[in-house]
């Protein structure tokens, strides 16, 4: 009974399966007979509770000590893997020579095939020198300024990996290491793989294994001639040279205090581009080197901050002629992205695809430059910018900006300005068109006229007079009366918005509301032109206009696109409606009608326009997927706009004479292969028409008399410039002190400020 009752306990207790590992029996001691007798009493319930809690305390002490193991055994795993592969990269990573660092991977723009390089930019400038014969006090600033603990540390810093890590971790930028061996080390895998894992752990041997092998004398030296000080220089003798005009040999102090002061951001801390920054950074280097001892206080005090050379004069090969203006541009709109700064775009082994077409470029510069062989143009101080878009993408697939950078370092097409004039004119068509109007409505083209708050009158080029025109032929023959007159019903700030909103910057000098504004008082850059009637040409989608097709690094990941997406800024109807005015100019009768008969397979549209005085003179012309404009101005030596004269043996310089002809010497070739014939986007357009033309016409009472060598009725033209009724929008024929015609805000050329900008009340501003 009692060895029933005890094993019965027994198990009980255990529970199954829980006898000995032998499978045998185990009989109760005496003390657990005695327990078992005592379960039958009154306390046998508190026994079997107290046992029931042992037995799980037991299993969760063995679970604790299979899981103690499991991390005991995957810690040793890891860590005698970790030392394999720390010993393997150990035995097979080479140290490398700084002749063979990864720093030769510059960033090269290709034209839009992405096969064809352009040029480069951060030309790869570098002289591997002998740096033990360099002063000490060059290599003790760059050790103050950049790892103060180089000559004691083992190479590596493991806070700044693991900082980097999970830098990485988070999806943040990549991040160095901190200690001089390691920078030193990242040279030799630029664009590679510092933004590994891998790359990291290889920077790490490598760090450990070049501070074993070399002295640290070597390190340093190796670093400086490999590290990246700006302006394209790499290592300390290039950077020198860049810096001061001279070898490092020849570095004082305070110039290598400097050099050492801009290593962590060389761009943004040029003093070229912040003298503030570099003298902070200097002072702080210089403080540095007296704390560490590597100076006294005396030499600190002496150091005078010095003088550097203008980096503008290091221009290289790719930054002459007119393809340095293009890479001018691609590294401004890389800039003003965001995306990337002066460093990454000149040591980051970039692979930049341009929209530049180059059979297209090659044209346009042929045509440009074609103005060198009309007697009386010189290119010093006549110019000429042409830009050519493809109106549905903003890809500037052409561009003549000046015909050398190193000589003129300011974009023709993107910084100059020049009075709109006449090409200005369809913006008022726009706004009509939003208001229900149409090209077949009809208006005075009667010349002089006047019109509300004006006390001069308004006049025709050439004091041509007109009958009432639709405003199909007032295009045709860029009627500057009958335009105000047109304005005059839309109301001139209708006008404005239209332009703004096709792609004429709101900050443009001479953009005003102002009645005359149709007139062109506006002076936009070349561009604008171009994306205003780039609107046009797309249906009423404005795109932005861009240079960088993408950009990828040297592994091909893609880092950029310039794709844009386009904004409806009219609805097709509109545009389409305004097309037959804008077709006539490059046809029969039409300002422009040479264009019609050369670029016979597709139609064309555009308008010309020359300013008051002939301070400028432009065609802004396009097919159905291209749209070009062509403009010219002068400026004098201090870059004050002046006329436009004597040139080709003309008395006067319209937009339908030499910009017409650069444009038909670019687009012919340019267009050759152009899908379509027509605009696929037209619509039919069935407006109502107006006949706006006041009755009866002024009394000669209150306009000024007409000469009687001018016209009275509507003179055929000619194809004859001097005989044929061109617009010169803005000057109104003969003017009158100043105030006649209209126009104001005179500035073309020479700088970004658009020449003098003298125009005063030039061309009938309302008094």
């Amino acid at each position: 009974m009692a060895t029933s009752n005890g094993q019965n306990n027994w198990n009980d207790i255990v529970g199954p399966g829980e006898s000995g590992a032998s499978g045998q029996e185990h009989l109760p001691s005496r003390r657990s007979s005695h327990a078992a007798h005592a379960s039958h009493s009154s306390k046998g319930d508190t026994t079997a509770s107290s046992d029931d809690k042992t037995g799980p305390t037991k299993k969760r002490f063995r679970w604790a000590k299979r899981i103690g193991y499991g991390i005991l055994t995957i810690f040793l795993g890891v860590f005698i893997a970790g030392m394999s592969v720390f010993l393997y990269l150990y035995n097979t990573l080479a140290v490398p020579a700084p002749a063979d660092l990864a720093l030769a991977q510059k960033t090269t723009v290709y034209y839009a095939d992405g096969t064809t390089e352009m040029g480069t930019l951060g030309e790869i400038n570098r002289q591997i020198i002998d740096t033990t014969a360099l002063p000490d006090y060059v290599s003790k600033a760059i050790v103050a300024s950049e790892d103060r603990t180089f000559y004691t540390n083992n190479g590596v810093d493991l806070k700044g990996i693991f900082r980097a890590l999970v830098n990485n971790l988070r999806g943040g930028a990549r991040q160095g290491a901190s200690t001089l061996t390691q920078q030193y080390v990242e040279r030799y895998f630029v664009g590679k793989t510092t933004d590994t894992y891998g790359g990291k752990l290889k920077e790490a041997v490598l760090a450990i294994k070049i501070n074993r092998e070399q002295s640290k004398d070597e390190v340093i030296g190796a670093y400086m001639n490999t590290i990246y000080f700006g302006r394209g220089a790499y290592g300390i003798d290039a950077a020198a040279q860049a810096y001061f005009g001279h070898g490092a040999d020849q570095l004082t102090l305070s110039e290598s205090a400097l050099l050492a002061a801009v290593i962590p951001a060389p761009s943004a801390w040029d003093p070229a581009v912040n003298p503030d920054k570099a003298k902070e950074r200097w002072e702080r280097d210089l403080n540095l080197m007296v704390e560490d001892g590597w100076i006294t206080q005396a030499d600190k005090d002496a150091a005078v901050f010095p003088e550097t050379i203008d980096p503008d004069t290091l221009n290289s090969e790719s930054m002459t002629g007119t393809n340095g203006y293009l890479m001018a541009q691609v590294k401004s709109e890389l800039l003003a992205s965001g995306q990337f700064d002066e460093d990454k775009i000149s040591q980051g082994g970039l692979r930049i695809t341009s929209t530049i077409v180059k059979d297209y470029q090659e044209q346009a510069v042929a045509a440009a430059e074609g103005m060198n062989e009309v007697d009386g143009w010189d290119p010093t101080y006549q110019h000429v910018a042409l830009s050519s878009m493809d109106p549905a993408t903003g890809e500037i697939l052409a561009e003549y900006a000046g015909p050398d950078y190193e000589k003129r370092q300011q974009n023709a097409v993107t910084q100059d300005i020049a009075m709109a004039g006449s090409s200005f004119k369809p913006f008022a068509l726009l706004a009509n068109a939003r208001l229900g109007g149409t090209v077949y409505d009809t208006y005075s083209g009667k010349s002089p006229q006047y019109f509300r708050g004006m006390g001069t009158p308004v006049m025709n080029d050439g004091g041509y007079s007109f009958g009432n025109v639709t405003l199909v032929k007032a295009t045709a023959y860029s009627m500057n009366t009958a335009f105000v007159g047109l304005n005059d019903d839309v109301e001139p700030e209708n006008t404005l918005k239209a332009a703004i909103d096709a792609g004429i910057p709101e900050d443009t000098v001479g953009l005003n509301d102002e009645l005359l504004n149709v007139l062109g008082s506006a002076s936009p850059h070349n561009i604008d032109l171009t994306t205003a009637y780039s609107t046009i040409a797309n249906g009423g989608e404005r795109v932005t206009p861009h240079i960088v097709k993408k950009v990828e690094d040297s592994r091909d990941k893609l880092l950029y696109s310039g794709d844009v997406e386009p904004v409806r800024a009219f609805d097709v109807e509109e545009v389409s409606s305004i097309m037959p005015a804008l077709e006539a100019v490059t046809k029969g009768e039409g300002t422009a009608n040479k264009v019609d008969p050369e670029i016979e397979r597709l139609v064309t549209a555009g308008k010309t326009g020359t300013s008051s005085d002939q301070l400028s003179a432009q065609f802004v012309g396009f097919v159905p997927g291209m749209v070009t404009t062509v403009s010219m101005y002068q400026s004098d030596d201090a870059g004050n706009s002046v006329p436009l004269d004597d040139v080709g043996g003309l008395d006067q310089f319209h937009g339908g004479d030499w910009p017409v002809d650069v444009w038909i010497d670019y687009m012919k070739p340019a267009t050759a292969n152009l899908p379509g014939d027509d605009f696929p986007w037209k619509v039919e357009s069935n407006r109502k028409v107006h006949n706006n033309a006041p009755t009866p016409a002024p009394s000669a009472t209150t306009e000024a008399p007409q000469s009687a060598a001018e016209p009275t009725g509507t003179p055929a033209p000619t194809e004859t410039p001097s005989t044929e009724p061109t617009e010169n929008s803005e000057n109104g024929g003969n003017g009158n002190n100043g105030n006649n015609g209209n126009g104001s805000n005179n500035g073309n050329g020479g700088n970004n400020n658009g020449g003098n900008n003298n125009g005063g009340n030039n061309g009938g501003r309302r008094n």
